[in-house]
């Protein structure tokens, strides 16, 4: 594909990408994808580039510099390996990471991994003739990542919507994974492990930070804000049902889970829109 082909086809999905806080349609449709912004390793200018990703725990996301089987490494590839520092758009959040490049057995794991969640890795390496490098982006610590909405009560939708599009995800690579035998693969267990991580942090923030605001500002929702606590217990119990289902690698176990708090969540989410939304944007 000619470069300024590739251009205005990036060009389509970021504008797309920011638009719909990571929903895009097409070529990425219900794909895990970011915006990746590099520094030009020559020009020192940044660029943006759609990426799909692989949830990889709590604090770091993989990216896999295939150029779709090109034999040449992307643009991308070279501009970290000389700007290690890098900003991630997830859709809801915008942050700052370090990038690492994964080598020896951390690499092939990782790659294995990618390869058994979707074959066309493999085709691409095939392809390549280069070993494809896969990258590790740590965000880097520094107070919460900027949310991509203009107000507190924009803010909780915009990063509940990305808790509901990434269960929706896993649902369905559960439902893959029962058509093609039942096993949890390596990466499908990845992924809950890296969303019950994110979620106990979201609650763990509401609880210390958000709940004590509400109750200064707002002292009349008392009610609600208990309402909101002992469900965040409730949910941390299926969190921890879940994770242990995947600990034992109970396919049909970790299905039933992940029904059961995509229900439990989802009802809570809607209440906590419901009456808090309203007060936060008073």
């Amino acid at each position: 594909m000619p470069n300024d082909t590739i251009d205005d086809f990036n060009h389509q999905v970021i504008e797309e990408f920011r638009a719909n806080r990571g929903r895009v349609g097409g070529y990425f449709e219900g794909a895990r994808l970011i915006l990746l912004t590099t520094t030009g390793a020559r020009t020192g200018t940044e660029h943006t580039t759609p990426v799909a990703y692989l949830p990889d725990g709590g604090d770091r996301i993989l990216v896999i510099a295939s150029a779709g089987g090109a034999p040449r490494h992307p643009a991308w590839y070279h501009n970290l390996l000389a700007h290690p520092e890098v900003t991630v758009e997830s859709g809801a959040f915008t942050y700052q990471a370090r990038a690492e490049v994964l080598s020896g057995a951390a690499r092939d794991e990782a790659f294995a991994r990618a390869v058994e969640t979707d074959a066309g890795w493999a085709e691409y390496q095939e392809k390549a003739g280069r070993v494809i490098p896969v990258v590790a982006l740590h965000e880097i610590a520094g107070g919460p990542p900027r949310i991509a909405a203009g107000s507190m009560g924009e803010a909780i939708k915009v990063v509940h919507d990305a808790f509901r599009r990434e269960l929706a995800l896993i649902r369905g690579e559960m439902d893959q994974a029962a058509g093609n035998g039942g096993r949890l693969g390596a990466q499908l267990r990845v992924n809950c492990l890296t969303f019950c991580h994110g979620l106990h942090n979201h609650h763990t923030g509401e609880d210390l930070g958000l709940f004590p605001f509400l109750a200064d500002r707002h002292p009349t929702a008392a009610p609600t804000v208990e309402r909101l606590r002992e469900e965040h217990e409730h949910i941390a119990a299926l969190v921890e049902d879940l994770r242990t289902a995947i600990a034992t690698e109970d396919p049909a176990t970790a299905r039933s889970e992940v029904a059961r708090l995509t229900t439990e969540l989802e009802a809570h989410l809607t209440y906590e829109e419901e009456h808090l939304i309203p007060l936060l944007d008073a």
